[in-house]
Formats: structure tokens, C-alpha cells, sequence
């Protein structure tokens, strides 16, 4: 049985993501605050973190920084603060995917599997991801494709890190817009195509079997890698 880790300091939060990920099969290990979190990730070896960022005595983006610096154990950062920056920030500094609260149980138990089930594409000791040609510096933010790198407007770089955090997982416009734009984003959600059709030129040279940004009629967009 897989433990899940989860970093929380409200009870109610913690008791309800606890119920829904025990009754998924996983078990649970529990933290309120930051310095219990790191004492208790040396001890149990979770499979994966769901970490609040908002914590007493030491905040998430500390934790995740911490964890990063011996560990590559999945990291899930759930926050009240839905800014593009603090998202950046999160997924720059390591954690695997971000939900803002509030959320719903059922879809925090849903993203723990999928990203329990997501291949290893980070190249060992350093926050890089290669699919193919295709590099992608999250620390530095930098692409480089066949060790060129691309320059890209800075919410078409947020729109693809975001999708590089997630390959092979949809996202619809809305989903995109809370996400990279952010949830007090009142522009046209056409923004999402138009972000997505430049990044497509930008990566014209990238060869479609190793992999691509895929539109899925109906549904949304994905950045699709070859297993």
C-alpha cells in the first residue's frame, strides 16, 4: 500500500483529504506544519506529498525546497493563493502539479494516481525535463531545441511549462485560463489558441513522433510525448 503524505494545518481540510485517499487504497501519513512535515518525510518515505503552502513555522515553497534537495518524491502543492506567480513559483520550484483551493476530494485522489502513473522524464540531479530534442529548463525557464534555444512571449514559456509539468494530460481552456492567466483572468478564452498556435510555430522543428501540443476536439489541448 502506497502512503500518501499530507501536509495540512486546517483539521477539517486534512480529515476529508484523508477519508477519500484511505478510501482509495492509499494510506495516509499526516502533518500540520512545515518542520513536522520534513521529520515525518524522513521517516515514512511517502510515495507522494500533497503540501499546503500556507503552513505554520515554515511555508510549502520551503518544504518543497527542501525535499528537492535529496528527493524526487512527487510533490502535489495545494493553495488558497491562485496567482500565476505563486503557480510559477510551485512548479518552477519542483512540485509535480498545483490545485487551488478549494477543491474537490475526489479530483485531489484523481491527480495523486495520475501523477503516481506518470512517467520519469526529469533528468536525474537537476529540475530538466527532455522529450526527444525538446529540453526544458524549469529553473532557468529557458527551452532549447536541437540545443537551440527558443524564445517565447512569457505566457506562451508559463503555458508550455505548465503543460511540460503534465505531458499526456488534457486541459481545457477554462482549466488553462485558472491555471496560466489566472482565476481573475476576464479576458476571451481565445487567448488560450492564440498562445498555443504560437507556441506550435515556435516548435515546427520539433519532430511530431517524439512529441507534440495536441488539440482534442471538444475537449481541450495536451502536450502528448511518446512513452
Amino acid at each position: 500500500m502506497q502512503t500518501i503524505m499530507v501536509v495540512e494545518d486546517e483539521p477539517a481540510i486534512a480529515r476529508v483529504l484523508t477519508v477519500y485517499l484511505r478510501k482509495a487504497g492509499f494510506a495516509v501519513a499526516l502533518a500540520a506544519d512545515g518542520r513536522q512535515a520534513l521529520d515525518l518525510f524522513a521517516v515514512e518515505a511517502p510515495a507522494l506529498i500533497l503540501l499546503d503552502v500556507m503552513l505554520p513555522h515554515m511555508d510549502g515553497f520551503e518544504v518543497l525546497r527542501k525535499v528537492r534537495e535529496t528527493s524526487s518524491c512527487p510533490v502535489i502543492m495545494l493553495t488558497a493563493r491562485g496567482g500565476i506567480d505563486d503557480r510559477l513559483n510551485g512548479l518552477n520550484g519542483g512540485a509535480d502539479d498545483y490545485m487551488p483551493k478549494p477543491f474537490i476530494p475526489e479530483e485531489v485522489v484523481a491527480r495523486v494516481q495520475a501523477v503516481l502513473r506518470r512517467p520519469a522524464h526529469w533528468t536525474d540531479g537537476s529540475r530538466q525535463r527532455r522529450f526527444g530534442s525538446l529540453s526544458i529548463d524549469f529553473l532557468a525557464q529557458s527551452v532549447s531545441l536541437n540545443g537551440a534555444e527558443v524564445m517565447f512571449m512569457p505566457r506562451d514559456l508559463a503555458v508550455l511549462l505548465f503543460l511540460a509539468e503534465n505531458p499526456n494530460r488534457i486541459y481545457t481552456r477554462e482549466q488553462l485560463i485558472e491555471y496560466v492567466w489566472g482565476a481573475d483572468y476576464e479576458g476571451s478564452d481565445r487567448a488560450v489558441d492564440l498562445s498555443i498556435k504560437r507556441l506550435r510555430q515556435s516548435l515546427s522543428h520539433w519532430p511530431s513522433e517524439q512529441g507534440e501540443i495536441r488539440t482534442l476536439r471538444g475537449t481541450g489541448y495536451q502536450l502528448w510525448i511518446e512513452k
